[in-house]
């Protein structure tokens, strides 16, 4: 499966739209993505994961990235996931305490840092 991959803005944030699989063959693609973000000024992500059936090790590492980069501009980057077996990935690598998680958008965009 690949990875499809869409941006919006939802308040003073920016929405990307992940779906498929996030794996070590399109993690890549999601990095570049983030970055580019990034470099054209969008500090405040909300990353939708809804859409994601599978996320493994290189996708978590691109998700820090992501944290990373926006925290070096004072920015912030969320997460909306309610799917338990994505959530249970998160719980057991303990990135529960790194990423603030959403069960929806608009939580994701009302929370204040």
């Amino acid at each position: 499966m690949d990875l499809s991959l869409s941006t919006r803005t939802v308040g003073d944030r920016t929405v990307v739209d992940v779906g498929g699989e996030i794996d070590v063959y399109t993690a890549p693609k999601l990095r570049e993505q983030l970055v580019e973000l990034v470099n054209d000024g969008n500090y405040h992500l909300v990353v939708d994961m809804e859409g994601v059936d599978f996320l493994d090790s290189t996708g978590l590492g691109v998700l820090v990235g992501g944290l990373k980069r926006v925290r070096a501009h004072e920015g912030s980057l969320r997460l909306v996931c309610n799917q338990e077996r994505i959530l249970k990935i998160f719980r057991i690598t303990g990135l529960t305490k790194v990423f603030p998680i959403h069960t929806s958008v608009e939580d994701a965009v009302q929370a204040t840092d």
